[in-house]
């Protein structure tokens, strides 16, 4: 374990703490949301009754943004409530008629931002798509869409296998079109997640059987069958290897698209003009063989995450009166009651209203062994209840339950390109066409210059059309980043997109917000110390002061005072001192909760009680002190204990490379000094307020490295975005923080931090080999093509055999384990 060393704020230079333990406005200050809580989500909290809109927001550029939006808009007439989430980039507003759009988007164009209506569009679908063979593929599939009057919109992730459309006619109409393009598609609906495989076995018989036939043909070429049979049997080969990418062509270039389709056909009809009946043959059936071995390996990357879809069960046991009756998931409703039986899994997320068990969960959360669950307890839906039987309150719909929201992300995550990909995708869209031009050129300006024959030059040409085709490159990112969000979804950890999954693979140091994220957020009280009164009295008036806030220091305290049956008094006039604590005033005298800070602010005699102060927190102790401007009354010391993976995951993180590992805090000196020792970090920054975080952030950036911060998602958003990857803690338990950050950690714990680091590093190296390994077996069959060591079919197999290759060195990551 390396020394700890100090690094207090340049911000606050005094010894002692800055708890904030009473403020009413946790959102500034740090783990104002303890762990067993959940922050509410502006978004989807509840509004004033009225007309609701929703709109998007461009423009908002810091969490103080959206305050301004909100302050601003209420003040116009007939609207109830405006709240702007600054994660999410959403407003919603409430208002008692309905909304003049027009005005919203002035006023806000008045103060910088620009709006638009975020409105559903019930003519958006989703299919799957069976038979691409790389994003050309795609390409094709959107510009033969496109040309539909009533197809509005069209995106097809080759990735994902899936199409996005907005379109005014049948479903059907658009699974014939696509048909005619060469592929399938079928909807996905909530009844069909997973398509059909009639379509990959049809392939599947149609390699096999041409491949039988060009064996049959080559061995009768050497036992005396007659050379119109052979050929016949290479034609016939061919027609049944070749009708697909043939067809697929006739698209692409209706389109005005170099697909490999393209490329593959017009070799294998040249070589068929030339009389190359084997080499044509072999071509075809070698691409087929590579496409069909390409596919059923990229569909285990596709798999990945459609197996988290299957995870819920399509029906519910719901409690009406005193029966059961098993409705479908979609039929039930919020606050309805479900029964779970032992060793069911949970359809919908829910509250427990009676029973206890323990239920896996390690589909959500990624944690291996089951969690207890009683009385009060939240459960998720796709999560198995192990034991007992479960009566449990359903809070959530089927579309909106914690794994519908992981599988949304992810796919979302899974359709942004990464800077990598997107730079691959511009490079190919080049390489292609100019490769495309030169092969026609070495087709026709050597034998016109009589530099050979005719015959000898197209035969060039062709391989060099083969070697046009960019599949393993195109593909070698997409792949493997797939492949890793899939993983990482598996293990209970949210990545939301390649950009977020190449920054996590270059962080060098991780900045860790304490309460919470170290330490497990729930503090204790363990020491009481009065001066000039009673501890009954003192406490009884920190119990009043206290019961009046929401940090969990106070929650604290406040359970203390009921364990020890002391009550609380009258008080009035109530006030917050925002970092510094809370004020009352109790039988005509004003009292005080809260750090040093304050008490030296209303000039109490601190000075006198300063041994005591320093001996608690030299102890790892938040001390919160009680009195007034004339006299300390006592000191209630309070700790929190560090998480158990916490030592384990700080370890494991610089084994894996992280060169610092910093924690950031508003506790005093000496609280930190005792965490950051027994967790083993590189350096601390203590008494810290959150504008302090995002200045220690940027001076780690000063530094050289790039930085990721870990907290909960919300008290710290400021420090999370300014950081060069956000990582908040415990998104089962909040959707606000699915909203936050760039990665989330669906347990509330670290032990999957170290796993995701490690994941996204050994991404970025396999696409780094993939690429090189792309770019040099492109440029080695290139050279090979003038000597004439190069055979039509053997530049298919180096094209196709290097998208396989590329494909399985991808699918590695599967295997990558926490």
């Amino acid at each position: 374990m390396e020394k700890s060393t100090c690094c207090s704020s340049n911000a606050r230079n005094t010894e002692v703490q800055d708890t904030s333990c009473c403020t009413a406005t946790p959102t500034v200050e740090e783990s104002c949301c303890s762990s067993t809580e959940k922050p509410v989500d502006p978004v989807n909290m509840n509004l004033d009754q009225g007309i609701k809109e929703e709109f998007r927001v461009h423009g908002m550029d810091c969490p103080a943004c959206a305050v301004t939006i909100e302050k601003n808009l209420r003040t116009l007439q007939h609207i109830n409530e405006v709240n702007v989430n600054y994660s999410s980039g959403k407003m919603q507003i409430s208002a008692t008629q309905e909304l003049d759009e027009e005005l919203i988007q002035k006023q806000m164009k008045k103060l910088g931002f620009e709006v638009e209506p975020s409105k559903v569009n019930h003519n958006v679908q989703n299919y799957f798509i069976e038979g691409m063979d790389c994003g050309s593929c795609a390409l094709t599939i959107e510009n033969h869409l496109n040309h539909l009057p009533a197809v509005k919109h069209v995106k097809v992730n080759f990735s994902t296998g899936k199409m996005k459309i907005e379109h005014e006619n049948s479903p059907e109409e658009i699974m014939n079109e696509v048909a005619k393009a060469g592929f399938k598609a079928s909807p996905i609906s909530a009844n069909k997640q997973t398509p059909s495989s009639t379509h990959s076995r049809k392939q599947n018989e149609a390699v096999i059987f041409s491949g039988i036939l060009i064996a049959l043909a080559f061995m009768g070429s050497y036992t005396g069958v007659s050379p119109y049979v052979t050929t016949f049997m290479y034609i016939v080969a061919m027609i049944v290897s070749g009708f697909k990418p043939v067809k697929s062509a006739y698209y692409a270039i209706r389109s005005r698209s170099l697909d490999m389709n393209v490329l593959m056909s017009a070799a294998a009809i040249g070589a068929a003009i030339l009389g190359e009946w084997l080499e044509g043959a072999t071509v075809v059936w070698l691409f087929s063989l590579g496409l069909t071995l390409q596919n059923r390996a990229i569909e285990k990357t596709r798999k990945s995450i459609r197996g988290l879809m299957e995870l819920t069960p399509p029906e519910a046991w719901v409690k009406i009166g005193h029966e059961l009756i098993k409705k479908p998931v979609e039929e039930v409703s919020v606050n309805d009651i479900i029964v779970v039986k032992p060793g069911d899994r949970i359809p919908l997320d829910g509250e427990i209203t009676d029973g206890e068990s323990s239920v896996n969960q390690a589909a959500i959360t990624g944690e291996s062994i089951p969690v207890d669950k009683s009385i009060g307890s939240f459960v998720y839906a796709g999560s198995i209840n192990e034991h007992g039987s479960l009566t449990v309150k359903v809070t959530k719909l089927m579309e909106d339950t914690t794994i519908s929201k992981i599988i949304h992300l992810v796919e979302e995550a899974q359709e942004k390109k990464a800077p990598t990909e997107a730079f691959i995708d511009k490079f190919a869209r080049i390489y292609t066409p100019i490769v495309f031009i030169l092969a026609l050129l070495v087709m026709v300006v050597p034998p016109v210059l009589t530099f050979g024959t005719w015959e000898e030059w197209i035969y060039k040409g062709l391989m060099l059309l083969v070697i046009a085709c960019p599949c393993a490159l195109v593909i070698s990112t997409p792949v493997a980043i797939v492949t890793a969000l899939g993983n990482a979804a598996k293990n209970g950890v949210l990545i939301k997109g390649g950009t977020f999954l190449e920054n996590a693979g270059s962080i060098d140091a991780i900045a860790f917000d304490k309460t919470g994220t170290l330490t497990e957020g729930k503090p204790k009280v363990t020491n009481v110390v009065t001066f000039h009164d009673s501890e009954t009295n003192m406490l009884s008036i920190a119990r009043t002061l206290e019961e009046h806030s929401t940090h969990p220091i106070a929650t604290t305290i406040v359970e203390y005072t009921k364990e020890q049956n002391i009550q609380a008094m009258k008080g009035t006039q109530f006030k917050n001192v925002v970092g510094k604590g809370i004020q009352a005033t109790i039988e005509e005298i004003p009292y005080f909760a809260g750090n040093s800070k304050l008490f030296e602010e209303i000039g109490a005699p601190l000075h006198e009680y300063s041994q005591q102060i320093s001996s608690l927190q030299n102890e790892g102790k938040t001390i919160i002190i009680i009195g007034s401007a004339q006299k300390i009354l006592g000191i209630i010391g309070v700790s929190d204990t560090i998480r158990e993976t916490t030592k384990r995951s700080v370890k494991n993180l610089k084994k894996i490379g992280v060169q610092q590992i910093v924690m950031l805090t508003g506790d005093n000196e000496g609280t930190a000094k005792a965490i950051a020792s027994e967790a083993g970090m590189n350096r601390y920054y203590a008494e810290l307020l959150p504008e302090d975080k995002v200045h220690t952030i940027k001076q780690l950036q000063e530094e050289g490295y790039r930085v990721a911060m870990i907290g909960d998602g919300i008290n710290d958003a400021p420090a999370l975005a300014t950081a060069d990857l956000g990582i908040a803690m415990g998104g089962a338990g909040t959707d606000t923080a699915m909203d936050t950050a760039d990665i989330i950690l669906m347990a509330d714990n670290l032990e999957k931090l170290p796993h995701t680091m490690n994941l996204s590093r050994k991404a970025l190296s396999i696409i780094k080999q993939n690429i090189w390994f792309s770019l040099i077996v492109k440029a080695v069959a290139l050279l090979l093509i003038f000597p004439g060591w190069l055979t039509l079919w053997i530049a298919v197999l180096s094209d196709t055999g290097a998208a396989l290759i590329v494909i399985l060195n991808a699918l590695r990551l599967l295997r990558v384990r926490s």
